[in-house]
């Protein structure tokens, strides 16, 4: 058996959760402390699965572990909206009931699971029906009046309601009635007979509370005179203290008013702000709902609805700004300039969002900073990485306990305006569970053409966002879901060659780590000798913040020495004593072979955090046929390795190899480092060249790198990360690098330093690597004819 109730679907077995001295009605939201290792585990499976739960009520409270016998066999289906883990071990969860449910039977093999069947009501609306609502409404205004405990609102909640058995279940749960008598409510499934039972109750405690108010009035009047005036003096002094209270809440409420109207809302705002201080107003000062309704006030308030900074439209003053805080960028400050220029023009603009994409330390989140500061305007940094709840964007709607608008209006309420330079940082890092997807979230946020009316669940009135220049940060982008991918524009930060470091170095990193340390450029000089050894022995990185650890390191020492000896204590580092400071050499200068060997390859990847040197090793050996691959290679680096043998069997008579080799043989290509996974189809030539190497028995030049990928044509197709993997292979000593001919556009990224440094060639065709490559046997390049 399988029913649906609001669109869910409510199967025929499910976890029982017992429940002592309460019990829950349909459509009661209910918060729930939870102890019970069982109780806990059948929360934890119903999280899991389709967040449905059964609700029972126990019919002893000391019943530590209930059978079926111990429950009530009628209780209520109910979804768990919230579940949060105390540190005491326990569980708080938020439940809603959905339907009464009948108990059927204990399923032995799994101990917290129930048969169940959802229990139907049916009824037809009469006039006995309404003369039964009417009654029962009458008497629960009666009972509302006559107790303290419940609000005059909850009449005008239950005056609405026009399902009989619906009126019944949310009246019951509002009176404070006793355990057996909710239960027998909850146990009667005909409307009709539901609302004469709840009059009954309901005539009965109205005559109850009538009697109290009558005793009480009595017990007044026979008091003693003295003990009268005492009373009524003492009741003066009360009802004074009360109405200076009530003169400080109300001027507490025409400040919030006057706040509401200076903090230029927009119209819906605003009403909506004027509405829930009409609530607050009605409320008693010691309620819980009224903290609630303040702080979504305050936080109304306090958003920076219609308040702008003055942006800085000096074009050649922002150029300034960039060229003193960053080298190089040449293409990201274009394009901050262009940016400046049209909003000059045109006043008003929806600006594309800028996505600053690169390996770490090649400077994003510096650039959006001077950015900000360029512009003149406030900057607000909020962290991406590791975010997995749609909520952290949108917010918790206000009827939760401790909500809170998303972080987005939370960062905006920090910035106190409504145009700050906002940067979304590691927008690549996000992740998705159960509790929904951040990155469509942010699909509003991104898009100009949406954000002006960004919906935060907590506020639930739109907030203008069509202001605020949004800058993402991200290492790669393969991470970063399409359709957010088209709401930016992709801005890459390239690899910092061993010139830019230096430069960078020398401008920016030893000023700013001297000037951390207490020291002056008196005491301690750094040669571009020494900054180059630091580059090349002690740092491999694509940016720079490996080389500015080092730097701090050097500048922590030579504190130490100044500390003991005096400011006048003068160092000068040089490459011989750089060793006392920083210990030896983490690299060696070049990481290709020394040695020429047969089926040895140095080829180019691109990582994270920049290119590397990717060494091929292929290793022939008797046997069957078989293609081993190890260096923990990803899929298409497999079929990279799959392609480039069957390549090389259709070849084997051009090469002078039989063609039945592959018969008789086992082929073994490795990747080292083997505890790096690798992945990507630019190993294509390079693993086709190392096998080919292996099998002839030629070497491959160890000054020569490669990348691209391989058809089982021989064609050598395009691949990315050009700029990176050529940094790369200088960084390690490579003199040559064979590319695919189709990424000849990508040589224009590089400075032309480089490109003196490093003889570049352009391939079409698999034959034309092997005619590069590939040495004879006096170890000069092979030459086909």
């Amino acid at each position: 058996m399988e029913d649906k109730v609001f669109g869910v679907e409510i199967p025929n077995e499910l976890p029982l959760l017992p429940l002592r001295d309460l019990v829950v009605f349909p459509f009661m939201v209910v918060p729930l402390i939870v102890g019970r290792e069982r109780s806990i585990a059948a929360l934890e499976s119903a999280t899991y699965s389709n967040r449905l739960i059964v609700l029972a009520t126990q019919k002893k409270v000391e019943t530590e572990e209930p059978k079926s016998d111990d429950l009530y066999p009628l209780g209520v289906v109910a979804e768990i909206l919230q579940l949060l883990k105390l540190p005491d071990g326990t569980v708080k969860a938020l439940v809603e009931g959905l339907r009464r449910a009948k108990i059927e039977k204990f399923i032995p093999d799994k101990p917290y699971l129930y048969q169940i069947s959802a229990v139907d009501e049916k009824w037809e609306h009469t006039q006995e029906i309404e003369a039964l609502m009417r009654t029962c409404i009458s008497q629960f205004d009666q009972y509302v009046k006559l107790t303290k405990r419940l609000p005059p609102e909850a009449v005008s909640v239950v005056t609405n309601l026009e399902e009989p058995g619906r009126l019944a279940d949310v009246i019951a749960a509002h009176m404070n009635l006793k355990v057996k008598q909710n239960q027998e409510i909850l146990s009667t499934i005909d409307p009709r007979h539901r609302l004469e039972r709840l009059i009954q109750i309901l005539y009965g405690e109205v005559e109850v509370l009538q009697i109290e108010s009558r005793i009480h009035g009595e017990v007044r009047k026979q008091m003693e005179k003295a003990h009268r005036e005492y009373y009524l003096t003492e009741q003066i002094h009360a009802i004074q203290r009360e109405l200076g209270k009530k003169g400080d809440r109300l001027s507490e409420i025409e400040e919030l008013r006057k706040k509401i109207k200076q903090a230029k809302m927009s119209k819906e705002a605003e009403e909506k702000a004027l509405r829930e201080l009409e609530r607050l107003e009605r409320m008693p000062p010691m309620s819980s709902e009224t903290a609630v309704v303040r702080n979504y006030l305050d936080w109304m308030i306090s958003l920076p609805w219609n308040k702008k900074t003055k942006d800085k439209l000096d074009i050649d003053q922002a150029q300034k700004i960039l060229q003193k805080n960053h080298y190089g960028l040449t293409k990201t400050k274009e394009r901050v300039l262009e940016y400046l220029a049209v909003r000059k023009l045109t006043k008003q603009m929806k600006g594309s969002i800028l996505c600053f994409v690169g390996p770490p330390g090649t400077g994003k989140t510096s650039v959006a900073k001077s950015i900000a500061d360029a512009l003149g305007r406030s900057f607000i940094r909020l962290s991406l990485g590791g975010v997995r709840d749609e909520a952290e964007i949108r917010g918790h709607r206000m009827t939760y306990v401790a909500a809170l608008p998303g972080r987005i209006i939370q960062s905006m309420r920090k910035a106190k305006s409504k145009n700050p330079v906002f940067l979304l940082d590691e927008v690549d890092k996000m992740s998705v569970d159960f509790r929904g997807d951040p990155s469509a979230a942010l699909l509003e946020v991104l898009d100009p053409e949406q954000n002006s009316t960004f919906s935060d669940h907590y506020l639930e009135v739109p907030f203008d966002l069509s202001d605020v220049m949004f800058i993402t940060t991200a290492n790669v982008l393969y991470s970063i879901p399409p359709p957010l991918q088209d709401r930016m524009e992709i801005l890459e930060f390239p690899s910092y060659t061993e010139d830019e470091k230096s430069v960078i170095a020398h401008r920016f990193l030893i000023p700013k780590q001297l000037k951390a340390h207490g020291l002056k450029t008196s005491n301690l000089n750094f040669s571009d000798e020494v900054i180059e050894l630091i580059i090349q022995k002690y740092t491999r990185e694509a940016g720079v913040r490996n080389l500015d650890r080092e730097i701090a390191a050097v500048c922590r020492k030579i504190a130490k020495e100044v500390a003991k000896e005096g400011c006048g204590k003068k160092v000068k580092i040089t490459c011989q004593n750089l060793y006392r400071y920083l210990g030896p050499p983490k690299f060696k200068i070049g990481g290709a072979e020394k040695e020429l060997k047969s089926g040895v390859v140095n080829g180019l990847a691109w990582t994270e955090v920049g290119g590397s040197l990717l060494i091929a090793e292929a290793m022939i050996m008797p046997g069957k046929g078989e293609l081993i691959m190890t260096g923990k290679l990803g899929e298409v680096m497999k079929e990279s390795g799959r392609a480039a043998l069957s390549y090389t069997r259709t070849r084997a008579k051009d090469l002078g190899l039989d063609p039945n080799f592959y018969k008789k043989l086992d082929f073994h290509i490795h990747v080292p480092e083997g505890a790096v996974p690798k992945d990507g189809p630019s190993a294509g030539i390079t693993m086709t060249t190392a096998l080919i190497s292996a099998l002839i028995d030629k070497p491959v030049a160890n000054d020569l790198a490669m990348t691209g990928e391989l058809t089982l044509r021989g064609r050598v197709l395009p691949v990315g990360g050009i700029k990176e993997k050529i940094l790369a292979g200088h960084r390690m000593g490579i003199k040559r690098v064979i590319i695919p001919k189709e990424n000849e556009r990508d040589l224009d990224e590089l400075a032309p330093k480089i490109r003196r440094r490093l003889k570049v060639e352009l391939v079409d065709s698999m034959d034309e690597v092997l005619n590069l490559a590939l040495l004879n046997s006096t170890g000069e390049d092979e030459v086909k004819a």
